[in-house]
């Protein structure tokens, strides 16, 4: 009897982790500290896509964003991770499930590691919830189901994301081809796929209906600043600590992606300029963020110098190719493929063409033969090669999702006329993202221009049973705007006496004769 309490007594005990001591603590604070800044890029991306998108979809782009993440990160713990990093997989193309629900990752990475298994996963999560982040606002944008492209999310993170990671960063083909493609930061698993694959999913949910394209424009330049600026400091940690030690090519990638990141600006914002003699504020984050792009794989691979001429040669190359969606048809309204696929492609052509064996070994352990700078000119269709395969690769294995989750009873990837026309808030969510809308927004669309101007706060203050369901005839709600109009004339002799009129057939007010 007492043996067996014995052994209750030591299984109810809490096992001390002494692996504690083996690790180095500034290495732990490294990743969950970057990891956590990180993140902030996810809500930069829902600030960005809402403010290019239109009033009436603004707070879709919020909602698909921030789902993504929540999506990514249960893929991630579920068997992402595993297949992208799993150290016992004897392909070069995927992983196993060894780390099946994060299991085995409390002990090193690796026989000479000084930081939890644990604790590189969490920082490698980060990556997948900034890629599907920038892939969501591709699946919906303006038209998009929310339903299948949830669905889409979680499938591709699983056949197209972590396959391209392993390549590259789990021991996969990449790695060791040849001398080894030089991708730092995610120009492949990152940007190409989110590019092409969004462009991609465009294609398969058509063009934006032209009938209600009327005057478009971004509908708040100022969230579209608001989502740069965050992304921008999301972008410093994200290329900063890819080099996953605290070393010098920290401050050095910094340095890179900051001056990546101007250039590209300056480059895109005058190219702008030359055609409308405007200092567009759309054009300056737009350039900023082609320039954050192709430093992703290369900051920590080029010197500083090369990083100017990487920053203007990113924000003229995307400038132009903004025009591909139309020589292709597709309606990519975010320009992904512009600013994240073909910058990713800038960057990583500038790693073979300015690689640095110096630079890349900053951090002490990675050691490469670099770029044309030391001669290894193989190294230029090594480059070529990585990225023609995750391009292919991406472009036909979401073709191929897009293809079948279309087919599937319920999960037509995008939306009738009719929900396009009320907008994605009002048809996916019942929510908007300016609490105004809901109230005003059809009824300031039946505005003339030809009523006399002296009306208009008159029309705004119509009963406001005709925007609660009530059966109010459109001449019971105007009834008051004539009574208030008439008023008007008496106090201030500027308005017709003719009273507002009511449209019978197209049920809107129409001005009176003597004020048109």
């Amino acid at each position: 009897m007492s043996q067996i309490k014995q052994a209750v007594s030591g299984l109810a005990r809490r096992k001390l982790f002494a692996e504690d001591e083996d690790y180095d603590e500034s290495m732990v604070l490294v990743f969950t500290v970057a990891s956590s800044i990180i993140w902030i890029m996810v809500p930069g991306l829902a600030f960005l896509y809402s403010g290019l998108a239109r009033r009436k979809s603004a707070l879709s782009m919020i909602w698909i964003v921030i789902m993504s993440s929540f999506i990514g990160v249960f893929q991630w713990y579920f068997w992402g991770y595993s297949l992208a990093f799993s150290p016992t997989s004897t392909n070069p193309f995927i992983g196993d499930l060894h780390f099946f629900g994060f299991k085995n990752l409390l002990g090193k990475s690796g026989p000479d590691s000084d930081y939890p298994e644990i604790a590189f996963a969490i920082f490698q999560l980060q990556f997948l919830l900034v890629t599907l982040a920038i892939l969501a606002g591709g699946c919906v944008a303006e038209r998009g189901r929310f339903l299948p492209s949830m669905i889409f999310l979680f499938c591709w993170a699983t056949v197209v994301y972590c396959p391209v990671v392993f390549w590259i960063w789990g021991g996969g083909w990449a790695a060791n081809f040849k001398s080894g493609v030089l991708d730092y930061a995610g120009g492949g698993p990152v940007e190409i796929l989110s590019g092409v694959s969004a462009f991609v999913f465009s294609a398969f949910l058509g063009r934006r209906n032209e009938t209600l394209m009327i005057n478009y424009r971004p509908h708040n330049i100022s969230t579209i600043f608001l989502g740069t600026s965050l992304l921008y400091v999301g972008w410093l940690f994200f290329n900063g600590f890819s080099c996953a030690n605290a070393s010098i090519k920290v401050p050095y990638s910094m340095m890179n992606t900051h001056l990546c990141g101007a250039f590209g600006a300056i480059a895109w914002c005058l190219l702008d300029f030359r055609l409308e003699n405007k200092w567009s504020m759309v054009a300056v984050c737009s350039g900023c963020i082609s320039g954050l792009v192709a430093a992703t794989p290369s900051s920590g691979m080029i010197p500083l110098w090369a990083s100017v001429i990487l920053g203007i040669t990113a924000g003229i190359v995307c400038n132009l190719s903004t025009k591909i969606k139309y020589l292709c048809r597709v309606d990519d309204s975010l320009d992904v493929l512009a600013e994240h696929g073909i910058a990713g492609v800038v960057g990583l052509l500038f790693n073979a063409l300015f690689g640095s064996s110096t630079v890349i070994g900053y951090d002490n352990v990675t050691d490469h033969e670099g770029g044309w700078l030391d001669h290894n000119w193989k190294q230029l269709y090594i480059q070529i090669a990585y990225i023609l395969a995750t391009a292919a690769y991406s472009g036909v294995v979401t073709a191929i999702l897009c293809f079948v989750i279309d087919k599937i009873p319920g999960l037509h990837l995008r939306i009738d006329y009719n929900a396009e026309e009320v907008g994605v808030d009002e048809d996916q969510i019942g929510e908007f993202a300016y609490d105004y809308v809901e109230v005003r927004r059809d009824f300031l669309d039946w505005g003339n221009p030809n009523v006399n101007p002296n009306l208009q706060p008159q029309l705004s203050r119509v009963d406001s049973k005709a925007f609660h369901g009530t059966d109010a005839s459109a001449a019971e709600v105007f009834q008051g705007v004539n009574e208030s109009s008439n008023t008007s004339t008496a106090n201030h002799g500027d308005v017709s006496d003719d009273k507002v009129r009511i449209d019978e057939k197209a049920g809107v007010p129409v001005a009176p004769e003597k004020s048109r």
